[in-house]
């Protein structure tokens, strides 16, 4: 009596579905409440690397939507001074910043109070860079309305001295190019060093027009040096 043969070996899945569902089943009869479903319902492999290629393209598309960066100039706070920027990509190779910087220190025996505000055009050199990365070149124009203060001896008919507090305002108009390097660490953390000549022309109004006071206003007008270090965020 010959002993039974080997049972025959599973052939490849029909159709070329190999690593992939099979096509749907015949549904189940009509009068089941869930033909509909089983008929519809996707394969769960198919429906896993959908999925994953969704999550892909969601992971590439947040790295490099990084067009926007908001910084504060961590040397500010050494002249009593806050600044901060928005920057914004308008193309790969260029941005558009606004700074502003509200200030409250002493240079001498003037107070110095107010703000200003600082619109600058970056044309970025590094063409191997993503955008907002690498070296560039930043012309800017600065406003400025400040407010000084100073305190005086004056002297009475009778030859007393009294000490008499003077204010003035100093409104100036200038800009100035700065040279710098930005980078963006992780797509996320953003370092920016710049330095470079500046020139803002105002006159200083004093309110009252008798007033003895003898103003220093400092770097404010004149020629200057425009510098900083900030670091911000990038989103």
């Amino acid at each position: 009596m010959r002993p039974a043969p080997p049972p025959p070996r599973p052939g490849p899945p029909p159709d070329g579905f190999a690593g992939r569902c099979p096509p749907h089943p015949p549904p189940p009869s009509s009068s089941s409440k869930l033909s509909p479903f089983f008929s519809t319902f996707p394969c769960p492999i198919a429906v896993k690397k959908l999925l994953t290629a969704a999550a892909l393209v969601l992971a590439a598309g947040s790295a490099s939507a990084q067009s926007n960066i908001v910084k504060v100039n961590v040397l500010s706070p050494l002249v009593h001074t806050g600044s901060f920027f928005y920057e914004r990509q308008l193309t790969v190779a260029s941005s558009l910043e606004l700074g502003g910087l509200f200030t409250s220190w002493t240079v001498l025996d003037t107070k110095i109070t107010g703000f200003a505000l600082t619109p600058e055009y970056r044309f970025y050199l590094s063409a191997n860079k993503p955008a907002l990365q690498g070296f560039y070149v930043g012309p800017f124009l600065r406003y400025q309305n400040l407010t000084l203060k100073n305190d005086y001896e004056a002297y009475d008919e009778n030859g007393n001295a009294t000490t008499q507090t003077n204010e003035a305002a100093l409104n100036t108009f200038g800009g100035g190019v700065v040279v710098g390097h930005q980078w963006v660490f992780k797509q996320r953390f953003a370092l920016d060093a710049f330095l470079g000549p500046s020139y803002n022309g105002g006159t200083v109004k004093e309110k009252d027009p008798n007033g003895g006071g003898s103003f220093d206003t400092a770097g404010f007008s004149g020629f200057g040096l425009r510098t900083g270090i900030a670091f911000g965020v990038a989103f």
